[in-house]
């Protein structure tokens, strides 16, 4: 998930170099589809302007890393920048009444 600006800025460069959190942590943060939802209502409630970005995650290759992280799960992270290239989707987010993000299906 990204704000919608900072994808704008992606799409005019050709990478999405990541938010203020992934640049402060070192990588980009992913979920998987699994994951997404709670990662959404734990850390991005209320935000709106978001989209849900769809990677291909064998096309970004090597720099995906799965490490331990909330309750112990693994978790993807980008140790790169994300290439445009590699992304299947990007979907708008809206926020239903309750201030959480209405998602689409996930497959």
């Amino acid at each position: 998930m990204c704000l919608k600006s900072l994808w704008d800025d992606a799409l005019a460069s050709g990478f999405y170099e990541g938010g203020a959190l992934d640049k402060q942590d070192g990588f980009i943060h992913f979920s998987t589809a699994a994951q997404v939802r709670e990662t959404a209502a734990r850390y991005l409630a209320g935000v709106s302007g978001l989209l849900l970005i769809k990677v291909d995650p064998e096309m970004i290759g090597d720099a995906l890393k799965w490490e331990e992280s909330r309750d112990n799960l693994l978790f993807p992270h980008l140790y790169d920048r994300l290439s445009i290239k590699n992304v299947v989707s990007a979907t708008e987010l809206p926020l239903g009444a309750d201030g959480a993000h209405i998602f689409p299906d996930l497959d």
